[in-house]
C-alpha cells in the first residue's frame, strides 16, 4: 500500500480547477480500476433500483473530492504509487 494520504477535503480549493473533461477521464478510471472491488459508479434511490439483487444507492450531487478520495482508495488496493 501508498504512503497514509490525507483525503481531499470539499472545501479543498484545488477542487475546483477540475474541468468537465478532466472529470469524465478520471470517472473512467474509477469504473475501470474500481470494478474488480464492486465499485459501481450509477444513480439510484435506494430500494428503487436493483443490481443482481442488490439495492443501488444514489451518491446524489457528490463533490469531486469525493472521486479524488475513492479513485485514491482503489489505487492503494491495486498498490500502485499514482500522483
Amino acid at each position: 500500500m501508498s504512503r497514509h494520504r490525507t483525503p481531499v477535503a470539499p472545501t479543498d480549493p484545488g477542487a475546483h480547477d477540475y474541468t468537465a473533461p478532466q472529470i469524465t477521464a478520471l470517472l473512467g478510471e474509477l469504473h475501470r480500476h474500481g470494478l474488480p472491488y464492486g465499485l459501481l459508479w450509477g444513480s439510484a434511490a435506494p430500494g428503487e433500483t436493483t443490481l443482481d439483487g442488490r439495492t443501488l444507492v444514489d451518491l446524489g450531487h457528490a463533490p469531486v473530492s469525493t472521486l479524488l478520495n475513492l479513485l485514491q482508495l482503489v489505487r492503494d488496493l491495486e498498490g500502485g504509487e499514482h500522483g
